[in-house]
C-alpha cells in the first residue's frame, strides 16, 4: 500500500504526525480520559462517538465504524488516495519525499517545488499591491463595485499585478529566480528573438489558482480597464504543477461541503463562485479557464453523486451547460441545471436576492433531460414536423448516452407529450435515431456473498489481547490453535498477525494498518482498540475476561462444535458399527480433552 514510498520513509512521516494533532487541526478534540472524542467528521450526529487513541495513535467512530491510523484519517477526511495523503503528511512535518507515486524523478519534484515556491511568493506580492499600492486602487475600486469584500479578498487571496511590462520581472530578479525558471512558472515571457522578458500579467485583478492541498499553481488576472483590445481574462499556460483541464477554481475551500452535501454546484466564473461561497452556498466549484472536461468530472465524482450546471443564462451558459453532459455522464454522475433567470448570473443573482433565494433555485433544479427538453422546444418550431423531428433527434442522441431503459421510455412518454403525438411513436423514432436497439439496462450485479455475523465476544477479547500489546504474542502463538477460531476474519487477523511475529516482520500496530487494503478488517481492528473500558493487563481486576480463560474457553467452544459434527454423523443410518466405535471414542477423547488445562503447543520436532 506504500507504493514508492520505504517502509522506513512511512514510519519517518507517521513518527513525525501525531494523530491528536493532525486530527485536532480538523475538528475539536475533548480529552475523555486516556483518549480524545469529537463529532465524527464522516457522518452527521448529535453526540460525540469518534474516538482517537494518543498511545495506539488510532481512531474509530463507534457510529459509522470508521477507523485507522494518521494515514487513513488523511486519505478519508480529504478524499484522497494513499501516496496523496503520505505526501501530505510529509509537507506538514516538512520531510521531503525522494520518491513519489507520480513517477517523477528527484529533479522533476524539485523543479515542481521551485515552481510552486515562485508562485506562492509571487502570490504575496500581488496581495501585497492590491491591499496598499497607490496603483492598486483600480482593482480596490472595482472589487468594491462588484461587492467583493475584505473577507473574500483575503479567502481567496485575490492581488493586483501592476501596470508595467517589467514588475515581475524585475521581483524575480530580486529574489534571485532564473528568468527561465520564472517563464516556466508562466509569469513572463521570452520577447521573440532576445534573451529579454516582460510580464505575463499586467495591470489585472489577480485570481490565484489553487491545487486540492490549497497551494498555488497559477493565476487568473482580470483586465480592469475598458480596452476592448485587450483579453478579458489571461490565464497562466500550463506548466508542471498546472494542467488546466484537471483543475476546478475553489475546490480546494470547496472539498468538505461538497463531500457533506453530496452534490456539486458548477458555475462558469470566479466571480460567481466567490458570491456564491460568500453569501454560505459552500458546494461550489468552476472549471478553470476551459470547458468541462473527464478530468474534471473523474475528480468531481471522488467527492459527490450530483452536479447541478449553473452557467449563465444567455445563449453561449446554455449551449456549454448541454456540452458538459457527456463527461458527467461518463463519470456515472447524476446532473440537474439550474438556470438563473435573466439578465442575471449566479453572482448578481446571489447579490441582488441573497444565498438563500440561490440554494432555493440550486434545489429546484430540473434533471438534465427536463431541461434539454424544454430547450430544444424553445429553440425549434413544435408546431412543424422540422422542429418535431429536431427535438425527437437531439433527445434521442441524449438520452441513448445514459444507457438506461428507465430513461429512455421516460423521456420517449415527456417528449411525446410536450409534442403532443403518441408514445409509442416517439418511442419507435428513438430506436431509429440510436441506430441501434436500446441498450440494455445494466444486469443486477451479482448477489454478495451473505454477510458474516459479527465475530463473538469471546474472539473479540482475543484481537484485543492479541493486539493490545506485544508482550501476549509470544504466549498466545504458544497456546492458541487459529483453527479454534469460529470468524474467518478474526481468524485470518490474527493468522496474520502470528506470522508477523514468527517471521520478525512485525513493525508495529499504525504501521501494519497502513498495509492493510480490507476496510473492514481496519475498522474492526480499531473498534476493538479503542474500547475504553479497560486494557487487558486489567481484566484479571475488574472480573472481565483473561488472557488464559479466553482462549481456553475458545479451545472448548472449537471441542464442542467438533463433538457436534461426531454427533451429528451418528445418526446415519448408513453408519457401519465400526465406524460407529471410532466416532465414539472419538467423542470421548475430545471429552476428555476437554477437561485438561490450556497447555502448550509442542515445539516443531518434540515427540
Amino acid at each position: 500500500m506504500g507504493g514508492f514510498f520505504s517502509p522506513a520513509t512511512l514510519e519517518q512521516v507517521r513518527a513525525a504526525s501525531d494523530i491528536v494533532d493532525v486530527i485536532g487541526a480538523c475538528v475539536p478534540l475533548k480529552r475523555a480520559g486516556a483518549n480524545f472524542v469529537a463529532l465524527c467528521p464522516f457522518h452527521k450526529e448529535k453526540s460525540p462517538s469518534f474516538n482517537v487513541n494518543p498511545h495506539k495513535q488510532i481512531f474509530h467512530c463507534f457510529g459509522c465504524h470508521k477507523g485507522g491510523d494518521v494515514f487513513t484519517f488523511v486519505k478519508e477526511y480529504e478524499n484522497i488516495d494513499f501516496p496523496d495523503a503520505v505526501r501530505r503528511l510529509a509537507e506538514r512535518a516538512r520531510i521531503p519525499l525522494e520518491m513519489d507515486s507520480q513517477g517523477g524523478r528527484p529533479e522533476t519534484r524539485h523543479l515542481k517545488d521551485q515552481l510552486l515556491q515562485i508562485h506562492e511568493q509571487i502570490t504575496q506580492r500581488w496581495q501585497t499591491a492590491l491591499a496598499s499600492d497607490p496603483a492598486g486602487q483600480v482593482a480596490r475600486d472595482y472589487l468594491a463595485r462588484r461587492g467583493v469584500g475584505q473577507q473574500a479578498i483575503e479567502l481567496f487571496r485575490l492581488g493586483f499585478a501592476p501596470e508595467a511590462w517589467d514588475d515581475t520581472v524585475n521581483w524575480a530578479k530580486s529574489k534571485n529566480f532564473e528568468p527561465a525558471l520564472v517563464e516556466q512558472a508562466g509569469l513572463i515571457l521570452r520577447k521573440e528573438g532576445t534573451d529579454h522578458f516582460y510580464d505575463r500579467f499586467r495591470g489585472r485583478l489577480i485570481f490565484p489558482i489553487c491545487d486540492e492541498q490549497g497551494r498555488v499553481i497559477g493565476f487568473s488576472g482580470r483586465v480592469l480597464t475598458g480596452d476592448e483590445k485587450t483579453a478579458k481574462y489571461v490565464n497562466s499556460p500550463e506548466s508542471p504543477i498546472f494542467t488546466k483541464g484537471k483543475v476546478m477554481f475553489g475546490l480546494d475551500k470547496s472539498k468538505r461541503a461538497l463531500l457533506d452535501k453530496h452534490c456539486a454546484i458548477i458555475c462558469e466564473g470566479q466571480l460567481d463562485l466567490i458570491a456564491c461561497f460568500m453569501a454560505g452556498v459552500t458546494n461550489v466549484v468552476a472549471p478553470q479557464g476551459t470547458a468541462l472536461t473527464a478530468d474534471h468530472a473523474r475528480i468531481l465524482k471522488r467527492y459527490v453523486e450530483e452536479v447541478v450546471l449553473c452557467f449563465d443564462s444567455d445563449n453561449a451558459g446554455q449551449n456549454a451547460a448541454v456540452r458538459s453532459l457527456d463527461s458527467l455522464l461518463a463519470s456515472g454522475l447524476a446532473v440537474r441545471v439550474a438556470t438563473v433567470p435573466a439578465p442575471h448570473d449566479p453572482d448578481s443573482y446571489v447579490k441582488e436576492f441573497g444565498g438563500a433565494a440561490f440554494g432555493q433555485l440550486i434545489e429546484k433544479a430540473p434533471g438534465f433531460f427536463d431541461f434539454y427538453l424544454d430547450r430544444l422546444c424553445n429553440l425549434n418550431d413544435v408546431t412543424s414536423d422540422r422542429g418535431r423531428r429536431a427535438v425527437v433527434q437531439a433527445m434521442a442522441e441524449a438520452v441513448h448516452k445514459t444507457g438506461s431503459d428507465v430513461l429512455f421510455d421516460t423521456y420517449a412518454q415527456k417528449t411525446a407529450l410536450r409534442l403532443s403525438v403518441a408514445a409509442q411513436a416517439v418511442r419507435s423514432e428513438f430506436k431509429k435515431a440510436t441506430g441501434s436497439r436500446i441498450v440494455d439496462a445494466e444486469e443486477p450485479a451479482e448477489a454478495s456473498a451473505a454477510t458474516a455475523p459479527r465475530p463473538s465476544q469471546r474472539e473479540l477479547w482475543l484481537l484485543r489481547f492479541v493486539l493490545e500489546s506485544d508482550d501476549y504474542i509470544s504466549w498466545i502463538a504458544s497456546h492458541l490453535e487459529v483453527d479454534w477460531l469460529a470468524h474467518p476474519m478474526v481468524q485470518e487477523i490474527v493468522a496474520q498477525r502470528l506470522a508477523a511475529e514468527t517471521n520478525g516482520s512485525w513493525a508495529g500496530l499504525p504501521s501494519w494498518l497502513s498495509q492493510l487494503d480490507n476496510p473492514e478488517w481496519r475498522n474492526l481492528i480499531t473498534e476493538i482498540l479503542a474500547d475504553s473500558r479497560s486494557s487487558p493487563s486489567e481484566n484479571n481486576v475488574k472480573g472481565l475476561p483473561t488472557r488464559d480463560s479466553t482462549i481456553k474457553l475458545l479451545r472448548d467452544e472449537y471441542i464442542e462444535r467438533q463433538m457436534a459434527a461426531l454427533q451429528q454423523r451418528l445418526h446415519d443410518p448408513n453408519l457401519k458399527e465400526d465406524e460407529q466405535i471410532q466416532i465414539s471414542r472419538q467423542k470421548e477423547h475430545l471429552r476428555q480433552l476437554k477437561k485438561q488445562p490450556l497447555a502448550a503447543k509442542p515445539v516443531e520436532g518434540e515427540a
